[in-house]
């Protein structure tokens, strides 16, 4: 059994205890947290730790999944982890991807450990998709869409402005976009033109909706580049309309063969996921057992998802992946 461990019990540390629960080749072996770990209520048998425990569990543990935020929690944890154990994360900005991975490289090479970053959908399968997809049809493009999903990041951008009690925000992709895309006529789409969005927002008592809403619409990063509506609702009406996180997407590449390039083709993955976290859970289980294997096999340092094959993150032995999958 690989002995797994969490670091950091919120939606994605919860789905990676339930993703664990589905696995014959892993155990939960602790859940280590920020808060009091004696008022953190789990769902296994495992043991919770204060973070600071995981310093002296470094023989306990094969694989370290850490549960963090990429904005300030992951840039650290996962170089200070990888000093220390097998890791994975799902460090997803981006454009900050080449710093972490060095940051995160230089702890693992010196460790002789083996870390596995910006592991998830997108970044994550969506990666895997578009780099097949190039690399098969080089004489064209692809195109992602995001949704419809509710955005966290963009959900939580609304919750900090003044006035603003709690809210969600779904992307949405255009349905006219996504069609031009799957008719293989390679258009040229703006951001405006591929995704739309949408706000469900409960404001505190007496708040300027007025106010509220332009500072939705008008956000630098987040909503000008977009057709945005938004939503005033009731408490109420989140809470029982909006509770879920789903999420989902598509990657679509668009490409030519043929010596004058006269045949056209279309390549298209697609998810429609009820949990985001979990599912994103669900994938770094997977990394984390191909991490554990590559450091059995004496690799070390930092790996994306482009550089793992994909037989190590199944459970089954590769004869029975041959005979029943091949």
């Amino acid at each position: 059994m690989i002995r797994t461990a969490i670091y950091g019990y919120g939606n994605l540390g919860r789905g990676v205890e339930y993703a664990l629960s589905q696995t014959p080749d892993m155990e939960l072996t602790a859940v280590f947290t920020r808060r009091d770990p004696a008022s953190l209520e789990i769902h296994s048998d495992a043991p919770v730790y204060h973070i600071d425990r995981a310093l002296s569990m470094t023989n306990d543990i094969d694989v370290m999944i850490l549960c963090g935020g990429s904005a300030t929690d992951l840039p650290e944890q996962t170089p200070a982890m990888a000093a220390l154990f097998n890791v994975v994360d799902s460090f997803d900005t981006h454009a900050h991807i080449p710093q972490h991975f060095a940051a995160v490289n230089e702890a693992a090479q010196k460790s002789g450990k083996v870390a596995i970053i910006s592991v998830g959908w997108d970044p994550g399968m969506f990666s895997v998709n578009r780099l097949y997809a190039s690399s098969i049809l080089p004489q064209g493009q692809f195109y992602t869409f995001w949704g419809k999903g509710v955005s966290q990041g963009h959900s939580d951008a609304i919750r900090r402005i003044p006035g603003v009690k709690d809210a969600r925000q779904y992307t949405i992709p255009v349905e006219s976009a996504l069609e031009a895309v799957r008719s293989g006529s390679h258009p040229e789409l703006t951001t405006r033109q591929k995704h739309t969005r949408e706000c469900f927002v409960v404001a505190e008592e007496g708040a300027d909706l007025a106010a509220i809403e332009k500072a939705i619409v008008t956000m630098p990063n987040y909503f000008d580049e977009y057709d945005t509506t938004v939503h005033f609702i009731s408490e109420e009406e989140l809470k029982r309309d909006h509770a879920g996180i789903p999420h989902g997407g598509f990657v679509i590449h668009t490409g030519k063969t043929g010596w004058n390039s006269e045949h056209n083709h279309v390549i298209e993955y697609s998810l429609k996921l009820d949990s985001n976290p979990e599912f994103t859970s669900s994938v770094l289980v997977a990394y984390a057992r191909a991490a554990y294997r590559l450091q059995q096999e004496g690799q070390k340092g930092c790996k994306t998802v482009f550089d793992i094959a994909p037989a190590y993150l199944s459970p089954l032995p590769a004869d029975e992946l041959r005979a029943h999958l091949l």
